[in-house]
């Protein structure tokens, strides 16, 4: 099975189809509209289409709905999996992507099951109701959360479609004792209005990643003492972690137990370069306790690395070789975590994410991070923008105020001095109705970076930092200018 993002349409449907080499594609009269923009190339490249239906509305679609009813009951016939294996194909599921195509990615039989045992291995019970509204083509909701529900033998309670103002009433409403989060659910969470009896719920336990350190300490403050498991893992990768001691932002720990079983090591980064740094040998070098490096994990037999369908040549990619010997070879996991000197793992950005500015490295998740708690916003993505005769790229914030309240400059500025370095401070400010995600809650960042910071394309509130008035003033078409001439420095 190929799971296919429900919002894919035209050319990335086709991407998605093409990569997978699907022979059927099963879906619903609600993408009646997607199924019939591409309907005559899937005749023409031998694909069948079903819907799940009892009627179809289009012609040459035929609906599974009577043929599911008339189906037997009785359990298929050995002989149809007579020869799978653990390494057999299960599932092909595409990883999001914050730009360009989506990939897929390979989940072998063993895999699965490995995946699916997470939730159990982070406390989950047969006796639990589990309640998950993230999307069922990402693997956090299929393997860890409605595999993970079957492999114990729990209850799985599926919303098609997350809604913050109606996530608690739910979970009193179907009894729920576990939620899965994922990205910017927790916070979304938080960031709605305080009602009375907020902490009259049953949820014992919280499952996912991603979640921002201070919006864990604020959930709890505001929802009771739920137990934390913070995971960390890519859909892809070859090894993840998991944090049990409840240490808030921490992804996992390193102990001699995990070591023994994954070979993994946080390595130096040139952001600028996009590459990892290497010594004079040739080989990679490890980061010292409290730096941030590119987390990669040896491929061996017990973590093996299977790839994308259809695809070596971004297959290979992913691949790290001659990292610290000959002929060895890693998967790079894209993203730059950090280690303290507890040997507690917190991630820090994904490696197209960092950006470096005035000789050093900015990490975007940082600087939300510390942005968020001023109170006039609602959401915040953080990126770099090329400056004229700059060299590296500039700090950008694109913002998403919350209702009622209005942009402040002075007060972010004072903000950003107080609790980062100079060379993190966001130099520009975009106001947005609304900040651009993937179906899984990931920021996007690729078209914000593209349209850099431009008022004669950017129809938005434009804000530039004036450090000498310590406050962040209109960007107008004449600083703009000043900007690009040099006249004005960063």
């Amino acid at each position: 099975m190929a799971c296919v993002n429900s919002n894919a349409r035209g050319r990335a449907l086709r991407h998605a189809l093409a990569a997978a080499e699907a022979t059927v594609m099963i879906t619903s009269t609600e993408l009646q509209a997607a199924v019939e923009e591409v309907l005559p190339a899937l005749r023409q490249d031998g694909v069948r289409v079903f819907y799940l239906d009892a009627e179809s509305p289009t012609a040459g679609v035929e609906a599974l709905g009577p043929d599911m009813d008339e189906a037997s009951e009785e359990p298929l016939p050995a002989h149809h999996r007579a020869h799978v294996t653990p390494g057999s194909k299960a599932v092909y599921i595409f990883t999001s992507g914050t730009t360009g195509l989506p990939k897929a990615a390979v989940i072998t039989e063993k895999k699965l099951l490995l995946v699916a045992s997470l939730a159990r291995l982070c406390g989950l019970r047969a006796s639990d109701v589990l309640y998950t509204a993230l999307p069922l083509y990402h693997s956090a909701a299929l393997l860890v959360g409605l595999a993970g529900c079957l492999e114990v033998g729990a209850t799985c309670v599926l919303r098609a479609k997350f809604s913050a103002s109606h996530f608690w009433d739910d979970c009193r409403r179907y009894n729920v004792t576990v939620i899965q989060y994922v990205g910017e659910l927790m916070r979304y969470i938080c960031n709605t209005p305080e009602r009375p009896g907020e902490r009259e719920h049953g949820v014992r336990l919280a499952v996912g990643n991603g979640m921002r350190a201070d919006v864990w300490e604020k959930f709890l403050r505001r929802f009771g003492p739920v137990t934390i498991r913070e995971f960390y893992g890519a859909t892809e990768g070859n090894a993840g972690f998991v944090n049990y001691t409840g240490k808030i932002g921490a992804v996992g720990r390193v102990n001699v137990f995990l070591k023994k079983f994954v070979s993994f090591e946080l390595i130096r980064y040139d952001v600028e370069q996009d590459e990892p740094v290497r010594d004079e040998r040739g080989f990679c070098t490890p980061v010292r306790p409290g730096e941030a490096g590119l987390l990669v994990v040896k491929i061996t037999k017990a973590a093996p690395f299977h790839g994308y369908a259809g695809d070596p040549e971004k297959t290979e990619r992913k691949i790290l070789r001659n990292v610290f010997a000959k002929g060895d070879a890693f998967f790079n996991t894209g993203d730059l975590l950090m280690m303290d000197r507890e040997q507690f793992l917190y991630f820090q950005d994904r490696v197209g994410d960092t950006f470096r500015w005035k000789g050093e490295n900015v990490a975007t998740t940082e600087v939300e991070n510390m942005l968020s708690a001023v109170s006039f916003i609602q959401e915040i993505n953080v990126y770099g923008v090329s400056v004229p005769g700059c060299p590296g790229r500039c700090g950008m914030a694109a913002v998403r105020l919350r209702a009622g309240t209005r942009f402040e400059g002075e007060r972010l500025a004072a903000r950003a001095r107080a609790c980062l370095p100079s060379y993190a401070v966001p130099r520009f400010v975009r106001i947005q109705e609304a900040l651009e995600i993937t179906g899984t809650f990931k920021q996007r960042k690729g078209n914000l970076v593209r349209e850099g910071f431009d008022p004669n394309v950017i129809t938005e509130p434009l804000f530039v930092l004036d450090a000498a008035k310590g406050t962040y003033v209109p960007l107008s078409a004449a600083v703009y200018r000043d900007i690009l001439e040099m006249r004005l420095k960063l």
